[in-house]
């Protein structure tokens, strides 16, 4: 079976952030020493079997706020037509709707997504246009020299890492927010998750690249992180790589 299932052990460190004495990164070594790299049009099967070069851009890209909606407008208003292949349907229809009723648990409310249309992502250049499949917001930033943290929305180039806070209070009634980093399983997208037909994070098939996830993914690191707590994980990954054997490896990981 190539994907291996959530529940196995993992290994975490904590150390405080050196930017702000309030808060607490809490690291998930396994995942991070990982050698998990993004497959899309490598041997990607896209979450859904009938959208088999979709990759995870099927269901559209969720705004984490106004402000990142509005970066990636810049962005829009910068593609050519070569570029996008959906351009001129952004602009009889727009690019950005709210997320329907239907596809909301009980009791959330809507919020901003890339519009679905053709039954993906309207920034997905689909297999036979010119400039290659993928995301034209992606391509943009190649094109531009530019590193496509500043052209994509959040959830888009931060997955499959995961951050998440909650706030943590200690046994004399202070607190510290905690802030994890760690891996976006299929149980990150809460009880759907388990009904994607095809998932990457955990996929035998996505675990064979040429460095681990600390470096390889170190943009998107120092974004989430800032360039001081980075470094100070960086430290902490080396150290954990330097002494683990075969079972604190990430299982989906190729055998040593």
């Amino acid at each position: 079976m190539p994907e291996v299932l959530i529940g196995f052990p993992r290994a975490f460190v904590e150390f405080g952030d050196p930017g702000d004495n309030c808060q607490v990164f809490r690291c998930d070594l396994t995942w991070l020493t990982s050698r998990w790299a993004c497959i899309y049009g490598q041997g990607c099967q896209g979450i859904y079997t009938d959208r088999p070069n979709d990759g995870c851009c099927t269901l559209g890209a969720h705004f984490a706020d106004a402000e990142d909606e509005k970066r990636v407008g810049k962005a829009v208003r910068q593609l050519k037509r070569s570029q996008w292949q959906y351009k001129q349907d952004a602009r009889v229809g727009g690019w950005a709707e709210e997320e329907h009723p239907e596809h909301l648990a009980e009791g959330e409310l809507p919020g901003r997504k890339t519009r679905v249309i053709d039954g993906a992502c309207i920034f997905l250049n689909r297999p036979g246009f010119p400039a290659g499949q993928g995301c034209a917001l992606h391509l943009l930033a190649l094109s531009q020299g530019r590193d496509f943290l500043e052209t994509k929305p959040d959830v888009c180039w931060q997955l499959p890492i995961r951050r998440q806070f909650r706030t943590v209070t200690r046994t004399d009634d202070t607190s510290y927010t905690e802030i994890t980093i760690g891996e976006y399983g299929r149980d990150g997208w809460g009880p759907g998750g388990a009904d994607l037909d095809w998932y990457c994070s955990s996929n035998t098939e996505a675990h064979h690249g040429v460095r681990p996830v600390y470096e390889e993914n170190r943009a998107e690191l120092i974004a989430l992180m800032g360039p001081a707590a980075y470094q100070v994980l960086v430290e902490m990954c080396q150290a954990f790589e330097s002494r683990r054997g075969p079972a604190m490896r990430h299982p989906a990981d190729p055998a040593p």
